[in-house]
Formats: structure tokens, sequence, C-alpha cells
């Protein structure tokens, strides 16, 4: 059998992952390693669960301190992350890509104009571990271009290795128990609108949610089992009960109801 020099140097650099399962440095080696074979910007390892987001590892902000973007995100945006939706509704282990998981409407959400295009920049990618208790473990990688097809296809060539390291790896993770648990979304906005004279119903709350996600009319009532019609009417009553008349200012009380 004839070996190249980068297979060589490939093998070492997995085994120096696996040696590395139980050390604070873990989630950095694995994205040099990662790196060496694809492009990206930024990357976040973390647990999603009924919990917030409870972030593990990532990369440093431009001045090397805490992204304030990224706060935000952990106090709620992560509500309307379609990677976070996905999670939560149907769990399951592997890749994932962006244009899997995000709604019709994503580009025009002010979740994606004022976050993600900021924050994220165009694209992003992750590794999903299917944990127990409706846990997934995640490593984001977020790019400043669309991630080409060949990188996709070797992202998912290196795949099983990645995920097996990655589920080895929570073994020696903090237990998410030790968070604070997060209100539901319902209870988030229903905190944050308890001034109103007419409260949210509950159907109304997760329409909002679903508009602000980036979903369609038509996903919404396909999601709901009701009709487009039946969504509109949800949004009118929605809008009058906030006394306003647009997304945007859903997503500003949205934010504040957050803070």
């Amino acid at each position: 059998m004839n070996l190249t020099l980068q297979d060589i140097a490939w093998h070492r650099s997995v085994g120096q992952v696996i040696d590395a399962l139980d050390h604070p440095g873990f989630w950095l080696r694995l994205v040099r390693l990662l790196e060496q074979y694809v492009a990206f910007d930024s990357w976040v390892a973390f647990l999603f669960s009924e919990h917030r987001p409870l972030v593990y590892a990532e990369s440093p902000g431009s001045d090397g301190g805490l992204d304030p973007l990224f706060q935000d995100y952990l106090m709620g945006l992560y509500l309307l992350d379609p990677f976070y939706i996905a999670s939560r509704e149907t769990p399951a282990s592997g890749l994932v890509q962006l244009a899997d998981v995000a709604p019709e409407c994503f580009e025009r959400t002010d979740y994606y104009q004022r976050y993600f295009r900021l924050n994220v920049v165009a694209d992003e990618v992750q590794y999903n571990v299917a944990l127990d208790a409706g846990r997934t473990l995640c490593l984001s990688l977020g790019s400043r271009s669309r991630f080409a097809g060949e990188q996709i296809a070797l992202l998912h060539l290196l795949q099983p290795w990645v995920l097996a390291t990655m589920r080895q790896r929570f073994r020696f993770e903090h237990d998410v128990d030790e968070v604070t648990p997060a209100p539901a979304w319902q209870n988030h906005l229903a905190e944050g609108f308890g001034h109103l004279e007419t409260p949210l119903t509950a159907r109304e709350l997760e329409v909002g949610r679903m508009l602000l996600s980036g979903c369609s009319s038509k996903e919404i009532g396909r999601k709901l089992a009701i009709s487009s019609e039946t969504v509109r009417v949800h949004r009118k009553h929605i809008y009058r009960k906030l006394g306003i008349k647009s997304q945007s200012e859903l997503f500003a009380l949205f934010l504040k109801a957050q803070r």
C-alpha cells in the first residue's frame, strides 16, 4: 500500500483530535483540522435543547471579545434560527445545510437582515449529533460566501468520524442541567406583551413566531393544518392587538421581550 505525505498528515491529525477528546482544546483542534480541507470564517460548538443554547467553544470576535450580536442570539434570537427550529421539530444526526432548513421567506426576515447576514454573513452548515432527551450537539460553520458543492461533498465525506468524535466529546462537557431553563416562546412573548388588554392566544403567538422565522402563509398553514386565509386572519389579529402595522415592528417587539 502506497501512502502519500498528505495521507500520513491526515492520519496524524485525526489521531491528535482523538487524543484531545478529554482536553479543553478539543473543539479548536477539530476545527483547525476541518479548516485544512474546507474554508469557513466562523464556528461555534453548542448544545440545543429545551434550555437556552449552551456554548462549549466559539471563534473569537473581531476584537477578541464577546460578539454582542451572538449574545442577542443566546438571549432569544435562537428561537428564530432555522437550525434550532429543525433540531427541535425533527432531531437527527448528520450534516445540515441552511438550504435544508430555511423557510421560503427566510432572506426577507428581519432576523436574516439584522442578525444572520451580519453575524454569519452568507451561508452556514452544521454537524448535528442527536442525543437523548431532545438534545442536539452541534458544530456550526459560517462562511462569508456560499459553500460550493465540492466543499459540501467533502464535509459529507468527513461526516462519519466528525460525528463520532463529537459524540465521544460530549461525555466531557458540562451537563445541560446546570443551565437555567429558558421559558417557552409563548411565555417569552406573553411576558413581554403582558400589558395588552386582549392577550395574544397560543395560536397567535405560534403564528407570530413562524412569521418572524420566515415561513410564508402557505408554509404556516401546512405546518399548523389550517388554511392560508386563517393564517392571514391570525396575523391581522396579532397586529391589531399589538398596535403595529408591519413584521419589522413585530420583530422589534420580539427583541424587546427577550431583554
